[in-house]
């Protein structure tokens, strides 16, 4: 799948590390260096606009060796980038560690993942079909 972009960074274009990749790696595109403190958010822009086909999104996902050894996530994960969006991509990082983090231009900060998804109409009904799961929910299912 093409999909077009404008690339208004001083980076490369994201592309897959290895051939069996989901994500893309996503960069900061920052003019100065942002200290994120403890529990502080912050977006990050980076430069890339995307022009997505519609029936797909673009899912931003926190990186998982900054959130395992720096405590760094993205806090409405996974963020939607919708096929109507042509905004700049920005990241809303937070600082889950108890330590300043601080984030250099060309950082990579998230990475982005391309999906395709469907769309549901409602048919309102009465009564849903009986399960042996039922109403069941948070936990419901696991070994007590």
């Amino acid at each position: 799948m093409n999909i077009k972009i404008i690339n208004k960074s001083n980076h490369d274009l994201p592309h897959y590390e290895t051939i069996a990749s989901a994500g893309m790696d996503l960069r900061a595109n920052i003019n100065e260096s942002i200290t994120l403190k403890p529990l502080e958010r912050t977006i990050v822009k980076t430069g890339l606009f995307i022009e997505l086909p519609i029936g797909t999104e673009a899912q931003v996902r926190p990186r998982s060796g900054l959130a395992a050894k720096k405590g760094i996530t993205v806090l409405n994960a996974p963020g939607t980038v919708d096929a109507d969006y042509r905004g700049e991509i920005g990241v809303i990082l937070v600082n889950l560690s108890n330590e300043d983090f601080v984030i250099e231009n060309g950082e990579r900060i998230a990475q982005l993942v391309i999906a395709k998804h469907e769309r549901a109409d409602w048919e309102e009904v009465e009564m849903l079909s009986e399960t042996s799961r039922g109403q069941g929910g948070f936990g419901s299912t696991g070994v007590k």
